[in-house]
């Protein structure tokens, strides 16, 4: 048996909080709380107040401030935090409080809350760039920003297609990544847009531009996006202008800010469905390397996959580093020889001689020890917390002996996060 309180709120339609309807202020004062707590909001039919008046619903009689009883149901220990507040929402009315013993108490994860609009979850007034511009003008745009695409729009503002980083690598020539470009030497950067300013970006741009309303619900773009592959979606007026940018980004900001503290709720025995772990998710195919692989191998192996990073383990499997793009560009950077023959290779990963200093290189050498992991048990939310907060897009998984396992990525994080929550009646 579990031990519960019930708090009733006995109000009226015409009762506000700072011009918000009562019932809705406290709703969102309940929901904002991120705790174990059920809200229900009920209509009577008629009845009277303290000062005489009599409400009914029958449209013969004017008189339509119709009783509200607003009911929330929460373990005991959570209650004198919701009350403490409470005093000061209700203005008029009353509030009541008793004791339950709850049976059991089940509830499922959503991922994000089903209510959401496009809108709500967006990034506003996003930067875009006109299709007769520069390549160098889009390259230049996205290496100021945290984003790899950017909304390519025509003359009164509406999207008609996308350029990606993709695009610029495939199609536009683009020697090196956008976070190789980034922190490359400025001559390297200089001569890299000499050669794009000579293109434009409808050239390479991916068209037609995949867009979605603003009030359309994010399960819908949420939808698209998975089964078009998209990382990013432009998002439309109704009169199809540009309004923002909807990102994997935006969506993990919305399930940190909207998802309460699940593990919290086991604790409290209550039966949380549908939480899923990282193991879940984790790749298992992913390429490993020990410390005296060579460093042109190790760039053959980013290229060759979707991970763009390579795990470093040692005999028995354990991760000891990681090696990324930054890592290769910090540890040759003082090195102008060295760096030179970085770039050539990266332009050219498989070609057959690779330079003498790649070759003599190692993977113990270059890799990065100070790595963020994830346990395989960790949940899908505390994973999303981690690679938000710490920018990350791949978060290596081992075990309780630290031995690698895998990877998890930003697009299974929301498939498999979304996935269930589909699943849900």
């Amino acid at each position: 048996m579990l031990h519960y309180k019930a708090i009733d709120i006995l109000t009226t339609e015409q009762a506000k909080f700072r011009n918000q309807p009562l019932a809705d202020a406290v709703i969102d004062y309940v929901r904002g709380l991120k705790i174990a707590a059920r809200c229900m909001v009920t209509r009577g039919i008629g009845g009277c107040y303290e000062s005489g008046e009599v409400t009914t619903s029958r449209l013969e009689v004017l008189s339509y401030n119709l009783p509200i009883r607003i009911s929330i149901v929460l373990p005991a220990a959570a209650a004198p935090q919701v009350l403490e507040e409470l005093g000061g929402l209700v203005n008029d009315g009353l509030i009541t409080l008793q004791d339950l013993h709850v049976v059991s108490h089940k509830t499922a994860n959503t991922f994000f809350p089903r209510q959401l609009a496009v809108r709500d979850v967006m990034t506003q007034q996003p930067v875009s760039i006109g299709a007769e511009r520069p390549l160098s003008e889009a390259a230049r745009l996205l290496l100021s920003s945290i984003f790899t695409g950017l909304p390519v729009v025509d003359p009164q503002g509406r999207p008609v297609g996308v350029v990606t980083q993709g695009d610029l690598i495939n199609k536009g020539g683009m020697p090196l990544r956008l976070g190789l470009l980034a922190a490359s030497g400025q001559d390297d950067r200089d001569t890299v847009m000499a050669e794009l300013d000579h293109r434009q970006v409808q050239e390479i741009m991916t068209t037609p531009a995949v867009t979605i309303e603003e009030d359309r619900p994010l399960t819908e773009a949420v939808d698209l996006m998975l089964a078009r592959g998209l990382k990013r979606l432009p998002v439309v007026t109704r009169g199809g202008r540009l309004a923002g940018m909807l990102s994997r980004l935006d969506i993990f900001q919305t399930v940190m800010r909207e998802a309460p503290d699940w593990e919290a709720f086991q604790s409290q025995k209550i039966e949380v469905r549908n939480l899923r772990t990282v193991e879940d998710i984790l790749r298992r195919d992913t390429s490993t390397v020990s410390e005296s692989t060579t460093i042109d191998k190790v760039i053959q192996i980013i290229d060759g996959n979707d991970i763009q990073c390579v795990a470093v383990v040692d005999a028995e499997g354990r991760l000891i580093g990681m090696i990324a793009d930054r890592d290769l560009l910090r540890f040759f950077k003082p090195d102008p020889e060295g760096l030179r023959s970085l770039f050539a290779r990266l332009a050219h990963p498989f070609a057959q001689e690779p330079p003498q200093r790649l070759a003599s290189t190692t993977a113990g050498e270059v890799m990065r020890t100070d790595v963020r992991t994830a346990g395989e048990k960790m949940l899908l939310e505390e994973a999303i917390r981690l690679m938000t907060e710490e920018q990350l897009k791949r978060l290596p998984v081992v075990d309780d002996k630290g031995r690698f396992l895998g990877m998890i990525s930003r697009d299974s994080l929301l498939r498999t996060g979304y996935h269930h929550q589909q699943q849900l009646p």
